[in-house]
């Protein structure tokens, strides 16, 4: 099962080089069944954000019509990204599988390094140079309007 589904990922990523995209796949999983996939979009979408998991976890969400896909778990077609592996977070799957590391990526020019070495970076040595905060009264009360709300969904 889980190397038919590994297998599943590994041919979307294929597809996805020959749909113009990113050579990356995924699927997410429950219960034995495959719920949703994705490919990379990146390029065909313009949309930085159009990766492989990402794709699969937003149309499982759909399906499913939730945003916990905590009984659920994701197979890839290489080793998450930074971005990726926060929506996985954010979805509350417990597990990922995944064939090609993070490592063989960087040797075709898909590397992650920089973000997670931006990661470890004091703030003032960033990439991105500056994070100003612009304190307002109005986003604070939302905030606190959020915190009080009786039929507010925690996520």
């Amino acid at each position: 099962m889980i190397e038919g589904f590994m297998k599943r990922a590994i041919d979307l990523s294929e597809r996805s080089i020959e749909e113009g995209g990113g050579p990356f796949g995924a699927v997410v999983v429950r219960d034995g069944e495959i719920i949703a996939a994705g490919t990379n979009r990146v390029t065909p979408d313009n949309d930085p954000t159009a990766h492989a998991e990402v794709q699969a976890i937003r149309k499982a969400c759909a399906r499913l019509s939730t945003f916990d896909l905590g009984g659920c778990e994701i197979y890839a077609s290489c080793e998450p990204c930074p971005m990726c592996l926060g929506a996985i977070y954010w979805s509350r799957m417990r597990r990922v599988y995944y064939a090609n590391t993070r490592e063989d990526a960087a040797a075709i020019r898909f590397s992650d390094e920089d973000i997670y070495d931006e990661f470890s970076r004091p703030p003032s040595e960033r990439r991105i140079v500056s994070l100003v905060r612009i304190p307002s009264d109005k986003a604070r009360a939302i905030l606190e309007r959020w915190s009080v709300k009786q039929d507010r969904t925690l996520y």
